[in-house]
């Protein structure tokens, strides 16, 4: 893991959510590999193909750790992988997406409505899940089609 994904912030020094943190909007708080966490979701976006059809990457089946599945997905050579690692964060799992889409239905943070968008979990070698906004249908892609990509940040709170 590196540094960033690791560094602390200190629970006094959260603000409410939907207000600004770290670059982003605070989004949520959750329970992550026994560490409690805060979800920011900054604005960058871009668009890209999860991952060559028919393959599978090891370590990119998490289905709550998107930050475990970027890395193993960059690894591999995933280019919007290595993009979102670039800007400090990852890309969302499925209960990262899940959460984001709480906090969009709750009016704390705002999400593209008219695409789907990736997230770092695969399902198989020839499919990883997607998420849809407007709705919050969770389905899996074949992958190797071009999606939105909405980076994430997530912190440790202590």
């Amino acid at each position: 893991m590196t540094q960033a994904n690791q560094q602390v912030i200190a629970a006094s020094d959260l603000p409410a959510l939907g207000q600004p943190l770290l670059g982003g909007v605070f989004a949520a708080r959750y329970w992550l590999n026994g560490q409690e966490r805060a979800l920011i979701l900054p604005s960058d976006e871009f668009e890209g193909v999860w991952g060559e059809y028919g393959v599978e990457i090891a370590g990119a089946s998490s289905y709550s750790d998107g930050y475990a599945n970027t890395v193993a997905m960059a690894e591999a050579g995933c280019e919007i992988a290595k993009k979102a690692l670039e800007l400090d964060a990852h890309i969302p799992s499925c209960l990262e997406g899940q959460l984001l889409m709480a906090a969009k239905a709750e009016g704390v943070v705002a999400m593209r409505e008219e695409r789907f968008h990736w997230l770092s979990t695969q399902s198989s070698a020839y499919h990883a899940y997607g998420m849809d906004f407007e709705d919050g249908w969770l389905t899996n892609y074949v992958k190797d089609l071009e999606r939105l990509v909405r980076p994430v940040r997530s912190r440790i709170i202590q």
